[in-house]
């Protein structure tokens, strides 16, 4: 029995796993068991009772993460972290700031967001130009292109402005001056593939397109070729100022100065019936409109001065000279419609709601550029306007009630947010306008500040980068540029900060002089996007290991000036560098903490101290790597100083062992994780490959590297400093210190913390080292040209590689799995090619050492032996001194082989018929893959479920399936071959022989058990019984106890065995079980065990056999009464169909005890013949039952035949007889049940009282002579009742018994005679006979008339022996 207990909780010290004994008293003494349906319980506590076995039952080990896994978790957390960076919209408010980082430019130029990292002169051959130009000059760049342009009158001159002696390319082949140049991307289709861009050229006459072929040199030199398109428009009296393009669609837009309408250049690539080459659409006027002569149109004086197009919402901005904005909806490939159109008075209006007043915003405010919000970086917010005083308009469009995030056209624009200028008074040195003194109150937003007053432009490029250049009176013409771009740390940070309630917009700002006057600006870089939607585009620091930083190319009168955007790991380099001392260099960390957090301060002096912080000296383009040994010291000696400690989660911990998983690490962690993140973040998602599927079936795929290799091997290098980093100073790196830095700690809670610190670097460690492994393989698969083994791989290696992931290659299992069939695919090409495959190997092992072990080299050295035994032949010497050699170097690497390995290594065994080297190397894998056997005692304890030795079995029961069909082979090979040959066995027949050999001299007995269940499975059951091993027997027995199959056969087995006295147990114990056997075979069964009880078997004794012998003829009489109450119910016609069914079906089964079958069946049926026999069975001694049955049977016997009437076959007492008689077989000599003191009275009763006179006169006594009753009991009954007197034998009736009485002393008398016997047994017994017949003869009536004559004859014949 067991007690519930409530479970309780671990306490410190108590060991409730710990086994005590047993508080109850011991139960009865061990027998042999008995076989049931159920499965036996294992020894040990009962697995019932709800305490597990402590010593076997093994739970599966918890789901706890190998150290490259949590690694990764740890860098998906990170990168799911950086791409939540906040949108656009959720900094850029509702409302107005002016929230500006300006650092001082002497004392913190370190700090400074842009610098200018060179400056290109114009060529003198333009200037020369220049100074021959007669109506008009215009100058401009073509940035993305590195190329600048400059018109002078009707010529148009390009050159490469990076190249100090560049060649000019011109276009002088039309008369007219030119008044606008743009360069727009071609609409597909139109021109060929190398036509990059289109050149619209707007001249006083016409528009001139001109194609541009732009492409890039071995030594990244950009280069540009101009061709005729012979594709021109007339737009005579319009005056082109403004053309824009959208690089989507290849739509041309553009407007002129002399009216205020938007116009569209389309083009085509031939002429048709009703349309031109080229031509204008005007979408701003009705069509006849375009047809007016300009001097008959209205003289408006606004006209539109600067147009962008938003491609990724499909809209046209245009701003007017009255600084209206006008929306345009490119709604279908060739249509423009207006959808808005914002003036001044309604920005105004707008403003109003925001603030009271500024003297920035009024009545004469004018917009002097608008730049476009794409939706990938905001949904709300659409368009930045920059107005003359500086300040920034943030612009939302609507549609209906909603933000326009669809392609549907907007219907309304608001004002969202306004962004006022800096603050003209200089702040103290060390101080940022947006960094308040701890405890201070927030300062206000300045709404009048001049800084930016006089703004000329101001354009904004994604993520925000503002530049702006403003034209003072004092400066003479000279612009100064102030440029500005989103603190993206700080944003990060405070969106990670729960306790801010509303996100700023903080902005770093700096002023540069550019000394001259600004004439164009482009975008030299990419346009900048770390994600494809809002959410995460604008994190810079992502991508500052990934991306080169952003440029922008100013082209002023005097040159070009590029500005770079400064990353924030540079700044970092450059602030402690240029700190001089411990305070200065501690302040300067401390306001990185301040403004960015912790871990990104770690992240960032790490980077600093792997060699990341890049500076620029001036006049010198090349973006140099800070390498000076003292500012890599200072990072490193912040990221070890002040990388903060780590800390248990105590809300956590539920249980002392989860302690250790609850360690929160330190931000020096996090700052790693963070560092490793954004150097992997380009690839981690990626696929490796790419398959580019042919165009014609026979043509071979074609596989590419999804990331550049030079992509690859860039991360790689940076990943191998950071390793080189981390060993050089994991002495001084709390939690890479080893074993020792926990002497230092001065609590348990201290060492708990360190113990989870050092789990979490060293897994980063052991990613850091597979991920630098992982890119080699990587190079190493496209070395070896991963297309040509690509048809080598089945199908389902190939979607896995196609699957495959450099996550999943770097951090799990499935991707070293897949790299090493790769690993094994290529040095199979190389050993077919030839190759030695130690050379292959070692390549291997010295680029990629985890994906090519030294167990591998091994393997590949067995494969390669193989592969010759199959050249040379395996039946020769030499193949099978390869075979041997191969098979030995299986088994040195046994324990590290895979499955797939042994797989292919035994088809290969088996196909050159070394079948006992097949098998033998699959038992030995089996084995060393559980060298503690825990799977047997898995499978003794009857499975249980989750249970960490499952796996073990499961990898067990492969290796003994591989068994099975080579063995299927060697009988499949075998069967057609001769036996014997010459009186000697064949080749086949010996290597049969040897495989079995193996197999039955094999000591793993898992191995035998799971061989007898394929037997069985297979039907082999005559070869199962042929076996000779000690383990049949077990696993039949304990087999036996869960499956009557396996039980009856093994009685076979001992019987085959001539163990008989064993056979017998096992068939006394099938048929006491409670498996499904009917009741026949179970006396069958019984019946067999009691000849096998009585046979001799070797080594068992005679009284075991007899109480054996006992045991079963006990049981089978039991049996034999169930089984006639089981015929005899069967039969029952009182009984109910369904009822009756149910009573069979439980009596054909289990041998049931005989009270159940008196109580339950016998007596119920009132089968009175059968409860006499259940009586004797059950040595029933109460002769008030006895009787009472006897007396019911009599009754019941009479009365059938009375009842049948004239049907009856028979009279009353010829049934009687015919009852006794069969009662008499059935019960023999019982003393008990068949005792004639008892019968002999009652049918002498029964006699008198219903058949007197019936029948033949001494029916009776014949009948009690006829049982076997001895002469001398019935003699003394019959005397004993004639003496009696007793009822109904009184009167006349005693002479029936007087009768009765000589006719048996008659019959006594003739059987001494004729077996020549003692007269009546003895002389006293003859004297008292002789003075019975006295007595007899002598009374009156006591005997009939013709009895007094037999009466004195019998007595003569008495008294004449006597003489």
């Amino acid at each position: 029995m067991s007690f519930a207990a409530t479970p309780q909780r671990p306490l410190p010290g108590a060991y409730f796993a710990t086994p005590a004994p047993s508080r109850f008293a011991q139960g009865a003494p061990i027998r042999q068991p008995s076989f049931t349906g159920q499965p036996r319980p294992p020894p040990g506590p009962d697995p019932n009772d709800g305490q597990p076995n402590p010593q076997s039952r093994q739970p599966p080990a918890p789901q706890a993460l190998q150290p490259v896994q949590r690694a990764a978790r740890t860098i998906n957390e990170v990168l799911q972290r950086e791409a939540s960076f906040p949108d656009l919209d959720s900094y850029v408010r509702q409302g107005i700031s002016s929230d500006y980082d300006l650092p001082n430019p002497t004392t913190e130029a370190a700090w400074s967001p842009f610098h200018r990292t060179k400056m290109y002169d114009i060529p003198d051959r333009i200037f020369e130009q220049y100074n021959q130009a007669e109506v008009s000059t215009m100058m401009g760049l073509f940035a993305e292109l590195n190329h600048a342009w400059v018109t002078i009158d009707n010529a148009l001159y390009l050159w490469d402005y990076t190249n100090p002696n560049p060649e000019l390319i011109g276009f002088e082949e039309q008369s007219n001056s030119i008044t606008a140049v743009k360069m727009v991307k071609p609409r597909a289709g139109v021109f060929v593939k190398d036509i990059t861009h289109l050149l619209v050229v707007a001249t006083t006459a016409e528009m001139i397109l001109l194609g541009v072929a732009a492409g890039t040199t071995a030594a990244g030199v950009k280069t540009v070729a101009l061709y005729q398109t012979k594709m021109s428009l007339s737009i005579r009296g319009i005056n082109v100022q403004v053309i824009e393009g959208s690089a989507v669609t290849g739509r041309i837009f553009f407007a002129g100065k002399a009216d205020n309408e938007v116009y569209e250049l389309t083009y085509q690539q031939e002429e048709k019936w009703f349309a031109s080459r080229c031509s204008r659409i005007n979408h701003t006027s009705p069509g006849y409109t375009s047809l007016v002569p300009a001097i008959w149109a209205g003289n408006s004086q606004e006209h539109v001065v600067m147009m962008v197009v938003d491609d990724s919402r499909r809209l046209l901005y245009t701003l007017s000279s009255e600084s209206s904005i006008r929306t345009f909806h490119m709604d279908s490939p060739t249509t423009l419609t207006q959808a808005i159109e914002k003036k001044r008075q309604e920005f105004l209006r707008d403003i109003s709601h925001m603030i009271s007043q500024s003297t920035l915003l009024t009545n004469t405010m004018k917009i002097c550029s608008i730049s476009p919000i794409s939706a990938k970086e905001g949904s709300k917010l659409h368009l930045m306007a920059t107005t003359s005083t500086g300040c920034r308009l943030f612009l939302s469009a609507t549609r209906g009630y909603a933000y326009g995030t669809s392609q549907g056209a907007p219907q309304s624009m608001q004002v969202q947010h306004i962004k006022f200028p800096p603050r003209i008074d200089s702040k103290p040195a060390g101080q940022s306008q947006s960094v308040s003194s701890y405890g201070a109150s927030e300062p206000a937003t300045d709404t009048s500040s001049l800084a930016l007053s006089f703004t000329q432009t101001g354009l904004r490029f994604p993520p925000g980068l503002f530049f702006a250049f403003v034209r003072k009176s004092e400066n003479q013409g000279r612009d100064s540029l102030f440029l500005s771009g989103p603190d993206t740390g700080r944003i990060a940070f405070q969106s990670r900060d729960i306790s801010v309630q509303a996100s700023k917009y903080f902005e770093q700002a700096c002023w540069l002089n550019l000394n001259s006057h600004a004439e164009d600006v482009g975008l030299v870089t990419k346009p900048f996007a770390a994600a494809s939607q809002p959410i995460g585009f604008g994190n810079e620091l992502a991508v500052q290991y990934d991306e080169a930083p952003q440029e922008v190319a100013i082209l002023t009168n005097t040159g070009i000036h590029i500005i770079r955007r400064r990353r924030l790991v540079d700044i970092f380099a450059s602030a402690i560098r240029n700190q001089g001392g411990e305070e200065a260099l501690e302040n300067e960390i401390k306001k990185f903490i301040r403004n960015y957090g912790r871990a990104e301060t770690t992240a960032t002096a790490l980077a600093v101290a792997c060699g990341q912080g890049s500076d620029i000296t001036p006049g010198d383009p090349r973006l140099a790597r800070v390498n000076n040994p003292e500012t890599l010291e200072l990072a490193r000696k912040c990221f070890v100083e002040f990388g903060g400690r780590p800390s248990v989660d105590q809300n956590m911990v539920s249980e002392p062992s989860q302690a250790i998983d609850n360690v929160r690490p330190s931000s020096r962690h996090e700052g790693l994780a963070l560092y490793m993140g954004r150097l992997v973040r380009s690839v981690w998602k990626s696929s490796v490959i790419t398959q580019i599927v042919p165009k014609t079936p026979s043509a071979p795929t074609q596989i590419n590297t999804t990331v550049p290799l030079a992509k690859l091997i860039a991360i790689q290098e940076d990943l191998t400093k950071l390793a080189t980093f981390l060993d050089k100073n994991k002495s001084f790196i709390e939690g890479l210190a080893g074993p020792e830095s926990l002497q230092r700690t001065a609590s348990q809670q201290e060492a708990i913390a360190l113990q989870g610190e050092h789990q979490a670097l060293y897994s980063l460690q052991k990613l850091n080292s597979s991920i630098i492994e992982g890119i080699s393989f990587v190079q190493m698969l496209f070395d070896e040209r991963v297309d040509q083994i690509w048809s080598t791989l089945d199908d389902g290696v190939k979607q896995r590689l196609r699957d495959l992931t450099y996550e999943i290659l770097f951090s799990s299992d499935q991707g070293k799995e897949l790299a090493k069939v790769l690993v094994k695919a290529i040095v199979n090409r190389n050993i077919a090619n030839g190759s030695n495959v130690d050379t292959v190997a070692e390549a291997l092992r010295r680029r990629c050492g985890s994906f090519c072990s030294a167990d591998d080299v091994i393997i590949f050295k067995a494969q390669e032996q193989l592969k010759k035994a199959s050249e040379v032949g395996a039946n020769s010497d030499m193949g099978r001194k390869l075979l041997n050699e191969s098979l030995k170097l299986f088994q040195q690497v046994a324990g590290a082989l895979s499955f797939d390995n042994l797989e292919t290594a035994a088809d290969q065994f088996t196909q050159l018929q070394f079948y006992a080297g097949a098998i033998s190397l699959a038992l030995l894998v089996a084995h060393e893959s559980d060298r503690g056997n825990r799977a047997l005692s898995w499978v003794n304890e009857n499975k249980p479920v989750d249970d960490a030795r499952a796996p073990l079995y499961a990898f067990r029961s492969r290796c003994y399936d591989l068994i099975h069909r080579i063995l299927l082979v060697v009988d499949a090979s075998t069967s057609a071959e001769p036996e014997m040959l010459d009186g000697r066995l064949t080749l086949t027949a010996t290597k049969r022989n040897e495989a079995h050999a193996v197999v039955n001299e094999s000591d793993d007995e898992l191995f035998q058990y799971n061989l007898y269940e394929w037997y069985l499975s297979q039907g082999w059951v005559d070869m199962l019984l042929s076996v000779e091993s000690a383990f049949i027997v077990q696993f039949l027995t304990k087999s036996a106890s869960q499956r009557f199959d396996r039980a009856d056969l093994l009685w076979k087995f001992h019987v085959h065995r001539n163990q008989f006295y064993e056979a017998a147990a096992v068939q006394l114990e099938l048929a006491k079980s409670t498996f499904i056997i009917p009741l026949a075979q179970r006396i069958e069964y019984l019946s067999r065990a009691k000849a096998n009880a009585l046979a001799q078997s070797l080594g068992i004794g005679r009284q075991a056999r007899h109480a054996l012998q006992y045991e079963v003829s006990e049981l089978l009489d039991v049996a034999m009464i169930q089984d006639e109450l089981l015929q005899r119910l069967r039969h029952d016609q009182r009984i109910q169909v369904q009822r009756r069914d149910e009573i069979v079906a439980e009596l054909n089964g289990p041998i049931i005890p005989l009270s159940d079958l008196f109580n339950a069946y016998a007596d119920q049926a009132s089968y009175h013949d059968i409860c006499l026999s259940i009586y004797e069975a059950a040595d029933h001694r109460n002769e008030a039952d006895i009787n009472a049955t006897w007396q019911a049977l009599v009754d019941q016997t009479h009365n059938k035949v009375v009842e049948a009437g004239d049907n009856a076959n028979q009279q009353p007492y010829e049934a009687i007889i015919t009852m006794v008689r069969a009662m008499h077989q059935r019960l023999g000599s019982s003393e008990i049940c068949f005792s004639p003191q008892f019968l002999i009275s009652l049918l002498e009763r029964y006699a008198i009282e219903n058949q007197n006179g019936v029948g033949p006169e001494f029916w009776l006594p014949d009948l009690f002579m006829e049982v076997e009753f001895a002469f001398e009991t019935i003699v003394q009954i019959l005397q004993s009742m004639w003496y009696s007197n007793i009822t109904p034998f009184t009167g006349r009736r005693k002479q029936i018994l007087a009768s009765h009485l000589l006719y048996v002393l008659e019959q006594w008398f003739l059987d001494c005679e004729r077996n020549n016997n003692r007269l009546f047994g003895s002389e006293e017994n003859a004297q008292d006979i002789s003075q019975l017949l006295e007595v007899l003869g002598a009374g009156g009536d006591a005997l009939r008339q013709q009895d007094v004559e037999k009466c004195a004859e019998l007595r003569r014949k008495i008294l004449r022996s006597f003489r």
